[in-house]
């Protein structure tokens, strides 16, 4: 299975991990950090809006954050999911 990441642990940023799971298994998401306890609820929304603009069903999200806003918390998952297809040869 295949992971792409995207981001830093810098403060004001996060780190997106993305890895390949199997057909029908889902977005499962991980987030750990700084602001999860507080926000974690609205990240998954961000994350999971992104991911199913970009027409992904099934994948494993892991964000590591140290305090992003919710703009640069979509760009990193939408940069990791580019750069996994690019990975598989499937970049648009």
């Amino acid at each position: 299975m295949k992971t792409s990441q995207a981001g830093t642990l810098e403060s004001m940023d996060c780190l997106v991990t993305l890895t390949e799971v199997e057909s029908g298994a889902g977005i499962k998401i991980t987030i750990t950090g700084a602001s999860a306890a507080r926000f974690k609820s609205a990240m998954e929304k961000k994350i999971t809006e992104t991911l199913e603009e970009l027409g992904v069903k099934d994948i494993e999200a892991a964000v590591q954050d140290n305090g992003a806003l919710d703009i640069v918390l979509g760009a990193r998952v939408e940069a990791a999911y580019k750069r996994l297809l690019k990975q598989k040869g499937e970049d648009k």
